[in-house]
């Protein structure tokens, strides 16, 4: 199937802040990025928000596309282990700098960071809040700290994030054998 401007747009978008950072994203650059006209590119996206937007929506739905490979059914049909370790599995060996890069910028933008937000309740929730005061008319839901479990599933969602972020933010990289069993030990942690 041939890629969609949209597509080749937003892939081009990708590279620009991979090498450069969220900040260069310009109608100029990616467009150069893209061998498009800058008015191409405002055919599609009316201000640099909306590209900025589309690129994020575009990454979370690769990771989405390879969280579901990754369980091999989506979200709604997957076990809570089953959702952390494709999400253990996609973050070490999928995430960029250029996802990170996003991901910080999306941090300080409500709209942005909703659409990480959103792929990450569904497959790496985070564990149960704490209990609400004895003096609170409801009953509160147990905490991590009462259910070892969700405090183990948090611990190995640190690990999972922790290794991509660590390779984003730093020049060493662990050779992809290493990585791979990296993944795949913290995701066999789930199945214990």
């Amino acid at each position: 199937m041939r890629t969609s401007k949209r597509t080749q747009i937003l892939d081009a978008a990708t590279r620009v802040v991979q090498r450069e950072g969220v900040k260069s994203v310009t109608f100029d650059s990616v467009a150069a990025e893209a061998g498009l006209t800058k008015g191409g590119l405002l055919y599609h996206f009316a201000s640099r928000d909306d590209l900025i937007q589309a690129i994020h929506q575009h990454l979370a739905d690769r990771w989405e596309a390879d969280l579901v490979a990754a369980a091999g059914k989506p979200a709604a049909e997957a076990t809570r282990d089953e959702r952390l370790a494709a999400y253990t599995r996609v973050a070490i060996q999928s995430a960029t700098r250029a996802e990170l890069l996003l991901m910080l910028e999306g941090s300080t933008n409500t709209g942005h960071a909703a659409v990480w937000e959103a792929v990450t309740e569904r497959w790496a929730p985070p564990p149960p809040p704490a209990p609400a005061p004895a003096s609170a008319p409801a009953p509160a839901p147990a905490s991590a700290t009462d259910d070892p479990a969700a405090l183990d599933r948090f611990i190995l969602r640190l690990a999972a994030d922790g290794l991509w972020l660590y390779e984003s933010l730093t020049s060493d990289r662990l050779d992809p054998a290493m990585r791979q069993a990296v993944a795949e030990r913290i995701a066999d942690a789930l199945d214990q």
